[in-house]
């Protein structure tokens, strides 16, 4: 029996079932498949993943608002650096990739304004391939980050008004951009309303996948880089505590992603787009380039999953834990 790569991680490289099976699983033994839920000894991938560029869990909750200033007409200014580097970076234990990195970081820096805004960009490339930086949303054309490629050792900025409000993403366009979007080029871009959203817990989570033997399919997928980075810790929420998620997909390769929350609904807000939610379900499908946000609560206390809906997705990486704990009085 021959496995390639892609399989023996399935079956347990990554630890689903511990190192031990993946070693079976490469040399061809059989043995039972344990899934991590059926087995609270086992929690996602075996090992501590040390060198990912970001830490998963920081990651979460960590929003670059930019060096604030004034324009002479009055507006605030959020001047933003953002670098092009080519990196290494650890998605799973012992599993690295040559990523292309925004800031050092996959994803890059969760960027955020306020509607009406200006927003400046300094981008440099200290990579070694010619790269862009392209923000969804409503800006003049040369603005665009397609056709102003930026080579290794250049620069350019980006200067925009924030508009509209809503969750927005950004990522290099230079060509061929599947290469340049499954390398790690790409983040979230939050533009807030001028009326706030309701007082909540914030996360954001990017929901991507790394090709690591370049056979453009996906061995790791995750939620912020890191497989089972919520798993093997989980986050932890207050009970009866608002939480709100902006949540990204820019998974490579495949042609649907999706979120799916236990034991709970949540609200959507499409794009992040509206004041009002669209759709309230436990399951959310998602193609490459959407983005939503989410909000929900929990009643009662527990552990709770949180994970794709595409099997293979969730013992590839895409899995977490809410563990739901009670408020202290």
């Amino acid at each position: 029996m021959s496995l390639n790569r892609r399989e023996a991680i399935k079956r347990g490289a990554l630890g689903v079932a511990g190192i031990a099976a993946g070693a079976r699983a490469l040399r061809g033994a059989s043995g039972p498949f344990v899934h991590p839920s059926h087995d609270p000894a086992v929690a996602g991938a075996v090992g501590q993943v040390t060198n990912a560029g970001i830490d998963p869990h920081e990651f979460l909750e960590a929003f670059d608002y930019g060096t604030v200033s004034t324009s002479p007409a009055g507006k605030t200014v959020r001047s933003f650096e953002v670098h092009a580097v080519d990196r290494e970076i650890e998605v799973a234990p012992g599993v690295f990739f040559p990523a292309w990195t925004y800031n050092g970081q996959v994803p890059g820096p969760t960027l955020r304004a306020t509607e009406g805004d200006i927003v400046r960009v300094d981008f440099r490339n200290l990579g070694t391939h010619p790269h862009t930086i392209h923000f969804h949303g409503i800006h003049a054309a040369r603005m665009d980050g397609v056709f102003e490629v930026v080579g290794p050792g250049e620069s350019y900025v980006y200067e925009f008004e924030a508009k509209p409000f809503g969750l927005q993403l950004y990522h290099c366009h230079s060509v061929p951009l599947k290469k340049h979007i499954a390398k790690g080029l790409y983040g979230a871009f939050i533009i807030d309303p001028r009326s706030r959203r309701r007082t909540a817990r914030e996360m954001v989570m990017v929901l991507n996948g790394f090709d690591t033997n370049f056979d453009t399919e996906n061995e790791v997928y995750a939620a912020n880089t890191v497989a089972f980075a919520y798993q093997q810790k989980p986050i932890t929420v207050l009970q009866g505590q608002l939480q709100r998620i902006y949540m990204v997909n820019v998974l490579e390769f495949d042609l649907i992603n999706s979120m799916h929350l236990h034991g709970n609904f949540f609200h959507v807000y499409r794009s992040g787009s509206a004041l009002q939610p669209q759709d309230y379900t436990d399951t959310l499908m998602m193609c490459q380039g959407e983005r939503h946000i989410i909000e929900f609560t929990y009643d009662e206390p527990g552990m709770f999953m949180f994970h794709a809906h595409q099997s293979e997705f969730t013992e590839l990486g895409w899995m977490g834990m809410f563990n739901v704990v009670a408020a202290v009085a």
